[in-house]
Formats: structure tokens, sequence, C-alpha cells
């Protein structure tokens, strides 16, 4: 999920990482919505960026919440926004015109200082492994607790795990409901996650799910939405099953991308 609405988001002026800018009014409007429509939403992990307009989009969140207001909540630096170096703290028209004198397009050009497109990847991939590592090893320390019938009675499949990414990006998020195959029993969520982070960090995110894991999409999505960074609040829902044998086997589904109509005709940036 992205985080809610900053006075530099409005003003399209770069934030990234060294400009810390907080929520405005709007933002923590934003928030709340978001807050109002995943209060029913159990989640078993919570994960933000440490930069203060999630940090603060994450505590609105919890505010709100039903069931989830005693989970800890884990800062981490990987769910940070792109690093853009020398265009932090300037309008995103500068950003632009820097690219064309390069030579160069957005959003692969890389200003002096900033991250390239590969590094944010690189650590979206470390932390999306250390989520498997996590949910894998904590779904086998229960099962060796809870012998042969797992939660609700329901049988689980030796070595899989399922688990729910819940993206709320500091521009977007959106109602979610949680899915199983049609064909057999419900199937159990082992852990469902929100995740608060950033537009350029989770647009680079998703696209590593469907380049570099096969992530399958919703049939009505186009290239131009998949594309598109996500509007403040906006929520993404991926399913993960993952198979613990030898080594970590997975498949992620796509059930939504993106979502903001939480927020009804509040006001939404993407930057």
């Amino acid at each position: 999920m992205l985080h809610g609405e900053t006075r530099y988001n409005k003003e399209k002026i770069l934030q990234g990482q060294g400009v810390d800018e907080p929520l405005s009014e709007t933002g923590f409007r934003q928030a709340n919505a978001a807050g109002v429509f995943l209060s029913n939403v159990k989640f078993t992990h919570i994960f933000t960026s440490d930069l203060v307009r999630a940090k603060q989009t994450t505590a609105s969140i919890i505010g709100m919440s039903q069931f989830c207001r005693e989970v800890a909540v884990k800062y981490d630096a990987r769910l940070r926004e792109r690093k853009y170096g020398v265009a932090e703290g300037r309008p995103l028209s500068d950003l632009r015109t820097m690219a064309k004198a390069a030579g160069e397009q957005c959003p692969s050009f890389t200003p002096s200082g900033g991250e390239t497109l590969d590094e944010v990847k690189t650590r979206g991939k470390d932390f999306f492994e250390y989520l498997c590592h996590l949910v894998t090893q904590e779904a086998c320390q229960e099962k060796q607790a809870t012998p042969r019938t797992a939660r609700n009675g329901t049988e689980l499949a030796e070595g899989t795990s399922t688990a729910s990414l819940t993206n709320h990006h500091h521009h977007h998020h959106r109602g979610l409901k949680f899915y199983s195959n049609s064909d057999g029993p419900a199937e159990v969520l082992d852990a469902n996650i929100l995740i608060v982070s950033h537009g350029a960090f989770m647009r680079n995110w998703i696209g590593y799910f469907v380049s570099d894991l096969e992530c399958t999409l919703p049939a009505t999505l186009t290239k131009t939405e998949l594309s598109s960074v996500s509007p403040n609040t906006g929520i993404s829902q991926f399913i993960v099953k993952l198979e613990n044998r030898d080594n970590i086997k997975l498949k992620i589904c796509c059930i939504c991308l993106n979502r903001d109509d939480h927020l009804g005709n509040m006001p939404t940036e993407s930057i």
C-alpha cells in the first residue's frame, strides 16, 4: 500500500529518501479512509518504510483496525522510496530535464547520487526473499506444534505456505478480499501481511514480481495500469504460495493493483 499525500506530492516535488515530509491534512484523511476500509482485515504482520510519510500512514491504519492494534510494526529501510540524489527536493520537471540532457528518459535515468532501477530491484528482491523465509519458518514451527491438522480443521499440504501481501503505497489503498481455490476446501492463509511503502519503489517491486517471478495478473489490467505509479493510499493485493522442499518455490498472483476507491472524491497525486 502507498502512503498518504504529502505537501510535496501535491506540489510535484521529488522526496525520495532525503526529504522526509510528513503527511498533509489531505494525506491524513486519505490514511484514515484507508484505515476504515481495511478495519476488518486481520493482518498477521505489518511492515512499513521507516520514512515519516509511510510511518504516519501505517499508524492511521492501525488506529482504525478492529484486530491489528497489538500487531508489532516493523520498520524496514528496504521499503524506502527510490533515492533520487541531487534531484531530491526539486520539481519532478527538473528530473525530466536532467534525463533529457543526458539523452535518457525517466524512470530509467539515474541522477547523480541516486539509485539505479537495478539497485532498487535488488533491495526489493532481498526484502521479498526475507518475507518468504519468515513465513515458511513460522508456518513450519506452527505445524510442528500442531500435528497434522491445521487451524480451522483444514488439512494443509505438507511443506506449503500461503501468504497474502497487501501493498499499501503512500499514495493509495483499497478494500480487500481473500480468495481461495473453488475446487477444494477454503485455503488457510499462513500469513496476511500489510506493507506500506512508496510509489517508485512499489512500481519497481511489482515489475520484479511480473518479470522475474511470473506473477499472474487480473485479466482486465492494462499495460498502462501496470506501469503506472500508484495513487496515494492505493492498495494492491497479492497471494503468494510457497512450497518449501529442497528450496523455496513460489507462485504469486495479483488480485488487485493500485485501487483507491476508498477515497471517494478525495484528491490523489502520483509521485
